[in-house]
C-alpha cells in the first residue's frame, strides 16, 4: 500500500476515520493524505462551524483542514498527514482524489442533519462509485453513533 486518502469534515465521524486512517498510514508505512471539499454554499471553517461566510476561500479551506487535523490527531501527529482542500461536491471531491489512492476512509456521517442515518449520503455515494477499497469508519463516542 502507497496511498490512503481520508475525507475529512469536523464531524466526529471524520476524526474518528483521520484517526483510524492515521494508525492504517503507520501499519503499512505509506502516505496519509486528509481531503477536505467545500464549496460556496459547503463551507467547514476552523471552529467548527459551517455558516455561509461570502469571504470563505481556499485559504480558510486550508486553515480549517489544519485545524481539523490537529483536533482529531493531536499536533504532535498532525506532521504525519498531508492535507488537500478540494473545492467541489463531497463524493465528487473524495472520489476524484481517490483515483491514485489505494484505499478511500470516510466516516459514516458528517455534518448533515440526519443524526439517526447509519450511513450518510456521501459515504453511500463513495461505497458505491469508489474504484479502489473503501472503509467506512465509525465514530467511537456513542452519542454520535
Amino acid at each position: 500500500m502507497e496511498n490512503i486518502i481520508v475525507g475529512i469534515d469536523g464531524s466526529p465521524h471524520s476524526a474518528c476515520a483521520l484517526r483510524w486512517a492515521l494508525d492504517e498510514a503507520r501499519l503499512h508505512q505509506c502516505t496519509l493524505t486528509a481531503v477536505l471539499t467545500w464549496d460556496y454554499l459547503g463551507q467547514h471553517h476552523p471552529d467548527g462551524s459551517t455558516d455561509f461566510d461570502p469571504s470563505f476561500d481556499s485559504e480558510e479551506a486550508d486553515r480549517s483542514i489544519d485545524a481539523f487535523v490537529v483536533s482529531a490527531v493531536g499536533a504532535e501527529n498532525a506532521d504525519l498527514v498531508e492535507t488537500r482542500a478540494v473545492f467541489g461536491l463531497p463524493a465528487e471531491g473524495l472520489l476524484e482524489a481517490a483515483t491514485s489512492a489505494n484505499l478511500l476512509v470516510i466516516g459514516a456521517r458528517g455534518l448533515g442533519g440526519f443524526r439517526e442515518l447509519l450511513l450518510g449520503s456521501v459515504s453511500q455515494r463513495c461505497l458505491h462509485e469508489a474504484k479502489r477499497p473503501v472503509a467506512i469508519v465509525r465514530s467511537d463516542t456513542p452519542a454520535d453513533a
